[in-house]
């Protein structure tokens, strides 16, 4: 085998044609939406009102392994992927491992992320629908920023409600969106009635994901020819970031590079369960033993402290119920939080392979994210994003302890953006002044009181 270059690059041919579905080879499949009114599984009718027909199709489809990426979508993927896969043989160095560690990064777009790529396909899907304008919330701006450049590309108006702590720490975020033609709203907002109720109850509350989920879904409802959109969680958005998955496979393969570990960072859980659905596939039906490995922030710990729960998607309770990882839909991270990954819940599919043993997870305090983060600044050279950030410290700790025993492991971890839309936050930590938030039972609990059904 030929050495492994720095950089793995595919061919555009090589890009792939079609999205991966996950849930067609899962033994068990994650459990429907509930309509909460009804308690019972929610029907295409219940979701029409909310989201895109096509996006709807997907979301619901179990069984197909593959579905067809449109052209119109590949012709856009076009103009910033394949993206590549690199040995980080600068980091191996510095943490003189025996271990090979490989990333695959997706920053490689204005947005910075690997938000792009479900971005893409759900406003061409509302185009093709003939839909004018779309909601959505953003937590530290990828989300929306991706989808403000899809939008710009397609011809739909966007109102973006951002979370109000992260508009406020990253302005620079806010201006691009508008740049693309995005409307940004700080949320919670007095623009909707569930933002006023928010703030009614909770007037210096710095926002969260859930609120402005609320919003965006409220104004969705109330707008002609309009839909609302979401950047992660959902089953049609782990589809999409299927691409990355597919490409990294292809890549590795072409050196006969099997991973022994592969690790993401998790929020909602969009980039995981695409970085890792082909393997995952793989691993469900006995074809690899890889260690899947989920990193959460320590301040907003959804797998690793939460209960495994139906909840709601939004702290305005307007979502279907939706089994997962959750600290309940009331649950608000800490302000002083900078790393993102603010979600109070996890993909149902990320929840599924998780509560049924395929993979673990790990939760990780700023300080030592942002130390991994600096670390990997100054040997490989792009400066990542701090979600990204998160892998990167459980890579760096796995790496060591093939330090300490000699093993040599194929260690893999997804670089999913860059992070210089963050710089208050790496000058917080630079600066000394960065603290590490921990919710104690008591905290946690008082997310949990907000669960809608007692089981």
């Amino acid at each position: 085998m030929s050495k492994v270059p720095y950089k793995i690059y595919l061919e555009e041919s090589e890009m792939p044609k079609q999205w991966f579905n996950v849930r067609a080879a899962m033994k068990e499949k994650p459990e429907p939406f509930i309509n909460p009114g009804t308690m019972e599984p929610c029907t295409a009718d219940d979701l029409r009102p909310v989201f895109c027909d096509a996006l709807i199709e997907q979301e619901l489809n179990n069984d197909d392994r593959y579905i067809e990426i449109p052209q119109g979508i590949q012709d856009f993927y076009k103009m910033y992927r394949p993206s590549p896969v690199t040995r980080a043989y600068n980091l191996e160095r510095i943490l003189d491992t025996p271990a090979e560690i490989y990333y695959k990064f997706e920053g490689n777009n204005t947005s910075g992320s690997h938000k792009l790529n479900s971005a893409a396909a759900q406003v061409y899907y509302a185009k093709e629908q003939g839909l004018t304008s779309l909601t959505t919330e953003t937590g530290a701006g990828q989300w929306g920023t991706a989808l403000a450049m899809a939008c710009a590309f397609y011809g739909i108006d966007l109102t973006v409600y951002m979370v109000k702590v992260s508009a406020q720490q990253k302005p620079y975020r806010k201006a691009v969106i508008e740049t693309y033609g995005g409307k940004v709203i700080p949320s919670p907002s007095d623009t909707t009635e569930v933002g006023k109720k928010i703030l009614a109850e909770n007037p210096n509350t710095g926002g969260s994901l859930g609120c402005a989920i609320s919003e965006a879904m409220e104004v969705a409802l109330k707008t002609d020819n309009c839909r609302y959109v979401l950047g992660s969680v959902l089953n049609h958005v782990i589809l999409h970031q299927s691409i990355i998955g597919q490409e990294l496979k292809t890549a590795l393969e072409k050196y006969d590079v099997e991973p022994d570990i592969i690790i993401g960072c998790a929020g909602g859980g969009s980039n995981l369960g695409g970085l890792i659905s082909p393997y995952m596939a793989d691993k469900i039906e006995g074809k690899n033993n890889i260690q899947f490995i989920a990193v959460e922030p320590a301040s907003c710990p959804s797998l690793t402290r939460g209960k495994y729960a139906l909840d709601f998607g939004d702290t305005g309770k307007t979502t279907p119920l939706m089994r997962m990882y959750t600290l309940g839909s009331g649950f608000i991270p800490s302000p002083n939080h900078a790393g993102g990954l603010r979600y109070h819940g996890m993909s149902p599919i990320v929840s599924k392979l998780y509560h049924d043993g395929y993979m673990e997870a790990r939760a990780v305090e700023q300080n030592k994210i942002f130390e991994a983060a600096t670390t990997f600044a100054r040997c490989e050279g792009t400066l990542p994003a701090p979600e990204s950030s998160h892998a990167i410290r459980v890579a760096m700790d796995e790496a060591l302890k093939c330090k300490e025993t000699g093993e040599k492991k194929t260690i893999v971890f997804g670089l999913t953006g860059t992070g210089y839309f963050d710089m208050s936050a790496y000058m917080s930590y630079m600066d000394g002044s960065m603290t590490d938030f921990i919710p104690t039972d008591e905290d946690l609990e008082k997310g949990f009181a907000s669960l809608p059904v007692k089981e």
